[in-house]
């Protein structure tokens, strides 16, 4: 669980609407979060549990990363935050099952992850430069 600990994300902003390097920044971090998810369901097929463990922290690792950074205006970013909480969450029963459970057992908080962070991403993707 120390993956959920605090991140720091040196982003700009500003009265809390994002710099055009922030945004920019949070779609890649997004983006990033989306390919840790796929490999985690695609180790999850292989039955390497290890590797469903290990992605699934970098999905939670972005996921906090992302929300800490998100604009607090940007009407996107908001429809974004409740997919980030459930990637988060799904992350968090399979840290708590560990990686010496049958890996079946992991794929489907694993598969529920993916899918929040592929429709968080889809908000995401959506934002604008200003927040706007």
């Amino acid at each position: 669980m120390a993956f959920l600990g605090v991140l720091f994300c040196g982003l700009s902003m500003a009265n809390g609407t994002a710099s055009a390097g922030a945004v920019q920044e949070v779609q890649d971090q997004g983006r990033a979060m989306v390919r840790d998810a796929e490999e985690m369901v695609m180790h999850g097929g292989m039955g390497d549990g290890h590797a469903i463990l290990h992605h699934c922290a970098e999905v939670a690792k972005q996921a906090q990363a992302i929300l800490k950074a998100l604009p607090t205006r940007d009407e996107h970013g908001k429809e974004a935050v409740p997919y980030l909480q459930d990637a988060i969450k799904h992350c968090t029963r399979v840290a708590e099952l560990g990686d010496k459970v049958d890996p079946g057992a992991s794929l489907n908080p694993a598969v529920k992850a993916r899918a929040a962070a592929k429709e968080a991403m889809k908000h995401l993707a959506a934002m604008k430069d200003g927040g706007a």
